[in-house]
């Protein structure tokens, strides 16, 4: 298996693998699509086993104001298929030594079981607007001055709204 970042001639591979992972929702494959066409900043990663994609992991900016403050985690997945064999835990370990990645705090909605193992810690500063009991707000490597409430790109807010009209 190899680790290697995304290409533009892999995106279909990752829309399918993001449906994969994630069916029923539509969610992260309108994400992923929106964040690429409108030009975000996005750090991504593809695991490759022979031709196919297994998983896939990115990054986008997280604020506080206008102000880029870290980095959110989103989304991690691996094909259904291919699940609890540690390649999930091996990409992110991977993408977190990256120097980007390295330098900066990192949050995430998820599992605390799976995200603790490589030091993820709860967050109650900054504030995550999406944040549920179901998916808790974690983070890492986070040394919040004053209260404030994380932001996120704009897409995201946008599927979150549109998907509650529904």
């Amino acid at each position: 298996m190899k680790i290697r970042k995304l290409t533009p001639e892999n995106y279909p591979k990752v829309s399918a693998l993001l449906q994969q992972a994630f069916s029923p929702s539509r969610y992260e494959v309108q994400l992923f699509d929106q964040l690429h066409e409108k030009g975000r900043t996005l750090h991504e990663w593809v695991c490759i086993h022979r031709t196919t994609i297994t998983a896939y992991i990115a990054f986008t900016n997280a604020y506080n104001g206008s102000k880029v403050c870290g980095l959110h985690l989103a989304p991690l997945a691996v094909k259904p298929q291919m699940q609890n064999q540690g390649i999930g835990s091996e990409l992110l370990r991977f993408a977190l030594k990256q120097d980007v990645i390295q330098e900066s705090t990192i949050f995430v909605l998820g599992n605390p079981k799976f995200y603790q193992k490589v030091g993820f810690e709860r967050c109650v500063i900054p504030v995550c607007p999406f944040a549920t009991g179901k998916a808790p707000f974690l983070s890492l490597r986070n040394t919040p001055v004053s209260p404030y409430t994380v932001g996120y790109e704009p897409e995201f807010k946008k599927l979150k709204t549109s998907q509650k009209n529904r």
